[in-house]
């Protein structure tokens, strides 16, 4: 059980870590399903900010139920209709106040 150093790139950002080397894969998978479940968000919304873009997504997978990846795409689809509608609201709300 040695020690490795890995650089992890999660939204176009790159961090070092010191983790395991049983970890590694766990990471990697992790750094992957982040940077794709923020492909679909972009892909999806006109969300533009990544760290808004960060946010939705650690919301997203942090209440995913496990399964395949269709199901997951689903789930982000279903989970952020309502607040992309919220977001349309707050937007025109303050547009009528400039």
């Amino acid at each position: 059980m040695g020690k490795l150093s890995l650089k992890v790139v999660v939204a176009g950002r790159t961090y070092p870590l010191t983790l395991n080397e049983e970890e590694k894969d766990k990471v990697l998978k992790a750094a992957d399903d982040i940077n794709k479940a923020i492909k679909v968000l972009q892909d999806s919304y006109a969300v533009k900010d990544m760290q808004d873009l960060l946010a939705m997504t650690a919301l997203q997978l942090a209440s995913k139920p496990k399964g395949n990846d269709q199901q997951q795409v689903t789930v982000i689809e279903a989970d952020y209709s309502g607040i992309e509608n919220e977001l349309d609201g707050l937007s025109q709300e303050l547009d009528s106040f400039l």
